[in-house]
This record gives C-alpha cells, structure tokens and sequence, in this order.
C-alpha cells in the first residue's frame, strides 16, 4: 500500500507496478464502442504510451491495445492506485501550497469508491462523468500539485495534465476545460472516437471539476424539486400519503430515495443494476428493496394508506414498473403514483445510462458491445414504451417532469409521444423542472452552493452547519415572503442535516441559498477558520448547475424565452470571470447534464483559509458568480430576474446592469412587421 508523499512522486515506474487488471470488487462501467479504424487503433495506442519512456513501450503496448479492445478506452489499470482512494485530512498532503492540497483532497473524494461510481474507470457519476481519462493523467497531475508554489497554474486539457506555468499569486492554482470541440464536431459518436484516442473528455458537472461530494450534492435539490412540485401541482407542501415513482440509484440518482423521505412521501425507485441498489441500501439511503413488482403494489397502498414516509427500491426495470402502475389503474381504479419523473443517465443512452426492458441487465451490457445498432432500437423501443404509459397515468392525474437528464429529448428522438402543440423547440408534453419549478429560484439568485471541511473532521461540518442556518436565520428575517419561503426550506434542510446522515465521502455540506446569502456563509465560515472554532480550512463550490454556471436549453436555461437559449456566452463569462475574481481553481466543460453538445457548463472551488485575502476573494468572486446569471436572465425578460438584480444594484453601487425595456404593447410590432 502506497503513502500520499509515494502517491504525489510521480508515475511509478521504477519498478513498473504489476498488472493486476480490474478489481471484481467494485463496479465497472460498460465496455465502450468507439468503432475506431485500425489506423485510429494505432494513434489512441501511440498518445497513451506517450507518458511514458521508451523502455517501456513494449511491455504497455499489448496491454494497452488489449484494453482498447476489450473494453473501448485505455484506462491503463496498471497503474490504478493500490493507496485506498479518500479525502484525507488537508495536513496530511506533500504541497508547497494549501491551495493544491486542497484540489488533490477534492479529487481523490471524487474517487474514493464510496462516492464513484466506476472508480477503477475513473468515472465519478452519470455512467460516463470522468476526472480523467487514464491513471497516468492522475499520478502526473498529484505530482504538479505536490509541487506548485502559489505563482505557477496547472493547466489541463481534458484530464490531461499539460503543465505548471508560471502566474500570479492571485490567479487560479488550476484551469480545467473539458471537451472543448469545434462546434461542428461535437456529435456524440465523434465524442466517443476522441475518448477512445485519449484527446477528450467527458467530465460531466462536477466529475471533471473535482467539486463532487456525494449524493448529497443533489439529494437537497432533489427535496426542494419534490417539495415545490408538490406545492405546485398538488396544491400543498405536505406530501405525507404522496406517491413519487422515479429510477436510478447510482450516482446522481442516489439522492433520490433519501430526498423522498425527507420531504414526507413515499418514494418508489426503480434500478436494474443491483450493485447501486445494495449500496444505497447499505448506506442507509434506501430503506427497502425489493425484486416483486406484486410487493413493490402492496407497499405502496400500505404507506400510502398509513401516510408514512418510505424509500422503496425495485431492483428492476422502470419501464415494467410504469406498466404495472398503469395496470392497477385500469383493473382498480386506483392511481397509485401522484408525482413522476427519471433519473436515468439518458445524456448516455447508447453506452448504459438507459437498459431496455426488453434485455436483462446483463443481456444489455453484451448487446451494447456485440451489436450497437439492435441495442439502440432496442432502447428506442423501451423509452416509447415507458412513454406510452407515463401519458396515460398523466392522463389519470398524475404530474409528470423532466428531470433534466435528456429524458424527453432521447424519447422525442425515439418517436415516443412527448410533442407539445405550439411549443418551442426546448418545450416538450411534460415540463422540464427548471421550467416549471426550479426556474424561479435561480431568476431570484438561489442554487446549490456547498462547503467542504479539509479536516475530515466531523465537528468541523457541525460548527459550520451552525454558522450557516444562524446566518440565513437572519438574513432570512428580512426579505419579502417569496424570498422568506426559500431561505426557511434551507434553513430547515440545513437544521436537520446532521440527523439524516447526508455524508458520504468528505464532511460536506450543500444548501440552496442567494448572492447575500452565500458571500455572508462564506465570510462567517473564514472568520471561523481565522479564530480556530474551525480546526483547517475549508472549500467552498457550487454545483455546475446553478443561476451562472451553465448554458443548457434543455435544463438550466430551459425558461429564457428570447431566442438565446442555444447561447453559451453566460457560462463562459463566468468561468472567466470566476478566473480572475479568486477562484482557486475553475473548470469549463461541454455537456453535463443532459449530454454531450447539448450543454456548457463551469464551476470553481476556492480555498478559505481564514485570510482576509481568502474573504475579499470569496465576496468578489461570488458576488460575480450569481450576479452574472441573473443579469442574463433580466435581459431576457425574467420579471423575477429583474427585481433581483435591481435589489443588488442598490446594495452595491458598483454593480450598474444593462436594464431593458420591455415592448408593452405588442400592436406596436403587428403594425410595423405589416407595414
């Protein structure tokens, strides 16, 4: 077993570690199929033995090239770390700089097994979501931050690592872009010839970013996704007795039964691999499992009928489950599910994020292998099964949403029935939930903003818990009631986190707040670490997905109705912006989310050491990091935007917002579009 200083000393090569292949232990993902040329076979086997000496092209390349054909990408197993991957405590790693030991804690957290999903494959969620694309870029990159000082940046391509350069100490430690491509190259079959070779990288939200911390990251926004659903199609907040059917246990997905039950419903999750199924189940995540759809019924009328709350998992295909609600309709009368939605990795369709009905788990990972072309009208043919059931139970009375994983997009491309008459291009039957639930919240400044204790230290996360919901208490004591309404879910939320054992990984913790609300956590938390109530320093981040970080028509920016959605100037603008305000490190990717191409996205993280240099970055940066998106979202005509930012410029006198002004009368434009 290696040591962090043995981990950070560069690519073991003195000896060559054995070959151990892939450990049956963990889960792996599914064999790729890049269906590269055998010239193409050449180059994606030339630019992986290119990090390493001659001497050692002979004994890598059969292996490399085994890989390449066994399992569609050169991961280089061999060099996978034998070190248990985890966040140790920020002391504890070799650096010349805090700021750098800060990112190599973030990335092991993001592959520590307990959080990844296919650690060996490097891949963090989603099915595909990578923080590298070999191991060779993991130990390169842990050297350069074992060695930077605070006036070099590691610069990196798609996982790979192209160097330390020299910069300020006021510039980012690290600048991450992933799957930078032409626009007219970025189709998803060219994406998985770019993998395959090595030269690009799908790295989700915050897989390639390094910010991932659990389930958690999404479990809360998951609750308030259930809990406004609830008040908007059901006409109340109270769920108790509410039936909400989903799918997907994995990554992302995971929170799905913990966010059930903490909003009050009964949650039925459906997930065909039983490896996540176990582990949720084990982590506490998932109350019951079961394999008997005739189980799956009766439970749900019991917890419906005694109005507790339960997380139920069906370890089977959704599709079956959709059926057989729609079945008990028909033969009963009974609508058994009041709210839906998925969470399968549909950004993925073709490689597992989505197993047909007609296949078994097992049947589905050859087939996607041995012939792509009947797997994908294979699931082509699931989705509009799945599809047909959901409109008729919709039909029925239940509420149905998108959960922005490219759902409706891949069941729209299949032929499923999910067109809205007169919609828009980014409209489907079914709403997206940043259209009709989360929008509004990000038009008033509010998404996912976390923290990370660097100490591993339990007390540290319950100090900071405190510090947070006392400064939202106040804050939230006076805005107007709109505002109120958000401030007391997350001042809830962040009250009874502790007892919901939310962690997993790094001692984290996410809440949904606004600009004053995250720069006043921020500054309270570094006063924190400055008088030692706090032992170390500690992270602060966002998910991708929030108010600025992401251009994606079909999610984030699904509700901007003046013909930008397909614009991505937002989400770069606050890469860069977060770059030079004081980030610690920032990431820009292409897809995440709802897939490759369809979306840009960035996020940061930046180190609070307790410095007053550390609080006048924070408020800098993420003063810009909210106000960014809703000044976007003002100039599209979002009401809520408006008096959003409008409230801001008042607050600070530097901050002056192009306003516009509306067309009030839209005779105006018929008379001179016919004249």
């Amino acid at each position: 077993m290696s040591t962090l200083k043995e981990l950070c000393a560069g690519l073991p090569l003195d000896p060559v570690p054995p070959n151990r292949g892939r450990d049956p232990r963990v889960p792996h993902a599914p064999a790729r199929t890049p269906n590269l040329t055998a010239e193409e076979e050449r180059l994606a086997l030339r630019n992986a033995l290119r990090y390493f000496q001659p001497t050692h092209h002979a004994t890598l390349a059969a292996e490399f090239a085994q890989e390449l054909r066994q399992y569609g990408h050169i991961y280089m197993y061999r060099f996978c770390p034998t070190m248990p991957m985890r966040a140790y405590p920020i002391g504890q790693y070799p650096c010349r700089t805090q700021q750098a030991a800060s990112i190599m804690l973030m990335i092991m957290n993001n592959l520590d097994p307990a959080v990844a999903q296919f650690p060996q494959e490097l891949v963090t969620y989603g099915g595909n979501g990578q923080v590298f694309s070999n191991w060779a870029q993991f130990w390169l990159v842990m050297h350069y931050l074992s060695e930077m000082t605070e006036e070099q940046t590691l610069v990196l391509y798609s996982g790979h690592p192209m160097g330390l350069f020299p910069s300020l100490p006021s510039s980012p430690r690290a600048i991450i872009t992933n799957g930078m491509v032409i626009p007219n190259y970025s189709s998803r079959d060219q994406y998985e010839k770019m993998f395959a070779l090595g030269v690009s990288m799908y790295g989700q939200m915050t897989a390639g970013s390094y910010c991932y911390i659990g389930p958690q990251g999404i479990v809360h926004g998951t609750m308030l996704t259930v809990l406004n659903a609830g008040r908007r199609y059901l006409g109340s907040g109270d769920l108790s007795g509410r039936v909400f059917v989903t799918s997907g246990l994995g990554g992302m997905s995971g929170a799905q039964a913990k966010a059930a039950v903490i909003a009050g419903c009964v949650g039925v999750i459906a997930e065909v691999d039983e490896a996540p199924l176990r582990k949720r189940h084990e982590q506490g995540w998932l109350m019951e499992v079961t394999g008997s759809l005739d189980h799956c019924i009766k439970r749900i009328r019991e917890a419906k009928s005694s109005k507790t709350p339960l997380s139920l998992g069906y370890h089977g295909n959704i599709v079956d489950l959709w059926e057989r609600l729609l079945l008990e309709y028909e033969r009963t009368g009974d609508l058994l599910v009041d709210l839906g939605s998925d969470q399968t990795s549909l950004h993925n369709p073709f490689s597992g994020g989505y197993y047909p009905t007609q296949l078994s788990f097992h049947q589905a990972n050859q087939l996607m292998t041995t012939d792509p072309n009947r797997f994908r009208t294979a699931v082509r043919q699931s989705l509009c099964r799945q599809v047909k059931a959901i409109n008729k139970l919709a039909d029925a009375g239940m509420f149905f949403w998108d959960y922005g994983n490219a759902f409706l997009l891949e069941a729209q491309r299949a032929g499923a029935e999910v067109g809205k008459t007169g919609a828009s291009a980014t409209e489907f039957r079914y709403p997206s939930y940043v259209q009709h639930i989360m929008g509004d919240i990000f038009s008033l400044g509010f998404g996912p903003f976390r923290w990370v204790c660097t100490s591993g230290d339990p007390q540290d996360l319950a100090v900071t818990d405190e510090i947070a919901a006392t400064v939202l208490e106040e804050i939230g004591a006076n805005v107007n009631e709109r505002i109120r309404l958000q401030y007391n879910d997350n001042i809830r939320w962040i009250r009874e986190a502790g007892k919901h054992s939310m962690v997993v990984g790094s001692q984290a913790r996410i809440l949904y707040s606004d600009q004053k609300g995250r720069v006043s956590i921020a500054l309270a938390i570094n006063q924190a670490v400055a008088d030692g109530r706090v032992s170390a320093p500690v992270i602060i981040s966002r998910d991708h997905h929030d108010v600025s970080g992401t251009d994606s028509p079909f999610r984030e920016t699904s509700n901007v109705y003046d013909g930008s959605v397909f614009c991505a100037d937002m989400a770069v603008q606050n890469f860069v912006g977060d770059a030079f305000r004081g980030a610690t490190w920032v990431a820009l990717h292409n897809g995440g989310g709802v897939g490759w191409g369809e979306v840009i996205n960035g996020g940061f993280g930046l180190l609070l050491d307790g410095s007053e240099g550390a609080a006048k970055r924070a408020s800098l940066m993420l003063n810009w990091d909210v106000s960014n998106g809703v000044a976007r979202r003002c100039w599209s005509g979002n009401v809520n935007a408006y008096e959003t930012i409008q409230r801001t410029m008042e607050e600070n006198r530097q901050l002056r917002v192009t306003m516009p002004f509306p067309v009030q009368e839209d005779h105006v434009l018929d008379r001179a579009l016919q004249g």
